[in-house]
């Protein structure tokens, strides 16, 4: 491979917005061909795809998610930082892990695979296909899921509930007594949802809501038919239990539409020594229950992802890679140590 923060400006200038990795798909492929891995398009339809690679038989698997959140935006690069979107959020880690397995490789060592998921910023669907499919030669014991903690472990993060409200209500003139409202029935339910307790853990601190984007009517001078809202709730409580919060308070011309997304809080593995944190974002990690006991850790800020100013520290980039490589060996010598 090529310096690590050459590799990630070019990475960057592949738009892989959700729905449209191929193209980074392919180029993390021929990537991984070139260091001498074995290389699996593992189709989920669509016309898009997994990507894995496994040099032996896989016991430590790196896993990071191929698409990035739009908007795309080119690449900058100045004496500190590498600018563009999905420079942390994830293609800083990509790059980390390849470039910590071309060292394991080098050394001898063969018992590391890649898995590089579409969807994840939306719906897992890659890491989800990834699970039920996962099939020998693979046997993994440990999944290092790379996401932007700053160069710390991460001991558990929250989950999520992603749902949608729908309300119902009678069109008519607005200077008349008709309705119900949509809009009106649709406000008071979500007013009565942010006054809600969403829960505590000793672990993940308390689950949060937000009401992310709202829509419904036609004119100011209408009574609105319709309305909904999309929520999301970073969740310390298990599915049923949030969705048993929401339900009294929707009342009678409001329901609550499938939920989109929900998994429960999830713990990771720390190695012995390493200092940890928890976080509330989300990650492939609850869709791959076949995969191992999953790690978390990468490179660059969570404050950084999503953003318009995403960047990543060459510094913390190179970090990375000497902490991915004393990782999988930490790893692996307690897997040669397990009967």
């Amino acid at each position: 491979m090529q310096h690590p923060a050459r590799t990630l400006i070019d990475w960057i200038e592949i738009p892989s917005v959700t729905g449209r990795e191929q193209d980074y798909g392919d180029a993390l492929a021929r990537e991984l061909e070139a260091l001498g891995f074995a290389v699996e398009r593992q189709d989920i339809g669509d016309g898009r795809f997994n990507v894995l690679a496994r040099a032996g038989v896989p016991e430590v698997v790196f896993c990071t998610h191929l698409d990035t959140v739009p908007p795309f935006f080119r690449s900058r690069e100045d004496a500190d930082f590498v600018h563009g979107r999905g420079a942390c959020d994830a293609k800083g880690q990509a790059v980390a892990m390849l470039a910590a397995a071309a060292r394991l490789l080098a050394a001898g060592e063969d018992r590391i695979g890649f898995l590089f998921t579409v969807g994840e910023e939306i719906s897992s669907d890659g890491a989800a296909y990834a699970d039920a499919h996962l099939a020998d030669p693979w046997r993994p014991r440990w999944v290092v899921i790379g996401e932007p903690t700053g160069n710390r472990f991460v001991a558990g993060h929250k989950g999520l509930f992603k749902a949608r409200l729908c309300a119902e209500g009678v069109a008519g003139h607005s200077s008349q007594e008709v309705g119900p409202s949509a809009v009106h029935e649709l406000v008071r339910c979500t007013a009565r949802l942010l006054a809600e307790d969403w829960g505590a853990h000793e672990l993940f601190g308390r689950g949060t809501l937000n009401v992310g984007l709202i829509s419904g009517g036609v004119a100011s001078n209408v009574v609105a038919d319709r309305a909904q809202a999309d929520l999301l709730v970073r969740a310390v409580e298990e599915p049923e239990a949030v969705e048993a919060r929401i339900r009294p308070h929707l009342g009678e011309h409001v329901r609550l539409a499938c939920p989109l997304k929900s998994t429960g809080p999830v713990r990771f593995h720390v190695p012995e020594g390493e200092e940890a944190q928890t976080a509330a974002f989300g990650t492939d990690a609850p869709y791959m229950r076949h995969w191992g006991t999953p790690l978390l850790f990468g490179c660059g800020s969570i404050l950084d992802a999503h953003t318009d100013h995403e960047k990543l520290s060459k510094v913390e980039l190179e970090r990375c890679v000497e902490r991915h490589v004393r990782t999988a060996r930490g790893l692996l010598a307690r897997a040669d140590a397990t009967p």
